[in-house]
């Protein structure tokens, strides 16, 4: 049972360092660089949407707040002409 234990220490202690090897590897290397660039071409392409969501948004409150000023200016008619009627 012992040397079970054992054998298998060694095995991982070998297979530990065999991937260390392989994970610092050229190939590995050009693997981490390409995933790297296609992680930033994505963020750039969510900071584009966020962008162009954000100017959608400012125009949507803007034109909400024209909407409300002239439905005050007509509230404000319809109590002018019902107090001039009275």
């Amino acid at each position: 049972m012992r040397w079970g234990k054992l054998l298998l220490f060694a095995g991982g202690v070998l297979f530990g360092t065999a991937g260390i090897k392989v994970l610092s590897s050229r190939d590995a290397k050009k693997v981490y660089t390409h995933c790297t660039a296609a992680v930033l071409r994505a963020k750039d392409a969510i900071v584009d949407q966020a962008t162009v969501l954000q100017e959608n948004c400012s125009d949507i409150y803007e034109e909400a707040k024209q909407i409300n000023e002239k439905r005050a200016e007509a509230e404000d008619d319809r109590i002018i002409e019902s107090t001039e009627e009275a």
